[in-house]
């Protein structure tokens, strides 16, 4: 990935522009300073017609291209409108025809919350799964009847779209696209920059089990509610693959090519992001984290543990909770 496209219009909500193109500067950044990298990547602000994007909170953010100055791209991304969206993306038939032409240079596409209604109007969506906003669901499903809405996943792919609920969620695919086009190292920096030190809403921690899809094979999604379901109990590739009736080849080969980690990686990845979350918000003892993680053995969690995040569970929960918003003061 080496040219970024971010597409501006009027009402748009501009953290759903700034988040993605810090993440994806700071990305950058570290893999230039690491030594891994020497090309900058490109990130082009766009508007239909090239004048400032001006956001409801009376900001405004300087655009000095054009939709029709841009010929390739390797990523684009649909902010959120800040708003009833309904109708708005018919104002903008330019940017309409623009994103068919890039879906059909084969870039990646992600939409932000009510962005997905630009894609499902520009007809990318069809008989695709997609999700938007919650609060808009059945407005988008009155409209686009034949778009597979998705109303329990924060994230969906569909090919090579995205599209991210929330501005919380499209950090999840920002990250996914970072590991993507440098590695997981610097993935993984950029996490405990942009996310490690901001508290979760309520709504997030109630759906905290519910897993982030980014594909569209719904036997491997199945797969994976059930090990966001089951994750503190012992899991074997012969459990799952019983489970599921398939063999284990046929699972390990299948799920990888649909999540990019083996089920072994994943359910450590499920594991982890479950203990980092009661490391947060409880008083648990570590041996008991651990074990309602899915970690028996005390000294082996705090191993993996250290091993995924680079930090002690004990060190973590001291960061964190040193960097919690507090509302009460």
């Amino acid at each position: 990935m080496q040219h970024v496209t971010i597409v501006g219009f009027k009402k748009v909500l501009g953290t759903s522009i700034t988040i993605p193109m810090e993440m994806l500067n700071a990305a950058d950044l570290i893999n230039r300073i690491d030594g891994k990298g020497y090309r900058k990547l490109q990130m082009q602000l766009v508007s239909p017609d090239g004048s400032n994007i001006s956001l409801t909170a009376g900001l405004e953010l300087v655009c000095t291209s054009k939709l029709a100055d841009v010929a390739k791209t390797d990523l684009v991304i649909v902010p959120a409108l800040w708003g009833n969206p309904k109708g708005v993306a018919k104002l903008y038939p330019q940017l309409l025809s623009w994103l068919q032409h890039h879906n059909q240079q084969n870039a990646l596409i992600c939409a932000v919350g009510t962005g997905s209604f630009f894609l499902a109007e520009a007809g990318l969506l069809k008989n695709k799964v997609a999700t938007t906003h919650w609060y808009y669901f059945d407005q988008f499903a009155q409209a686009y009847p034949e778009v597979h809405l998705q109303r329990d996943r924060f994230i969906t792919r569909a090919g090579n779209i995205y599209c991210a609920g929330s501005v919380n969620s499209v950090r999840d695919v920002m990250l996914h696209f970072i590991e993507e086009a440098f590695n997981a190292e610097v993935a993984h920096q950029v996490s405990r920059h942009f996310t490690h030190e901001v508290k979760r809403s309520y709504t997030s921690t109630f759906l905290k089990n519910s897993p982030q899809h980014y594909h569209d094979d719904e036997g491997i999604i199945e797969v994976q509610d059930w090990m966001h379901s089951q994750f503190h109990t012992p899991i074997s590739m012969e459990v799952l693959a019983g489970k599921f009736d398939i063999s284990v080849r046929s699972l390990n080969r299948r799920f990888k090519r649909a999540t990019g980690k083996t089920p072994m990686q994943y359910i450590q990845q499920v594991r982890m992001e479950n203990a980092k979350e009661l490391l947060r918000t409880s008083n648990l003892s570590i041996a008991e984290v651990g074990f309602n993680t899915g970690f028996p053995d005390c000294s082996y969690f705090t191993a993996q543990f250290k091993k995924s995040v680079s930090l002690t569970p004990s060190a973590y929960r001291d960061m964190v909770r040193k960097k919690l918003f507090r509302v009460n003061t």
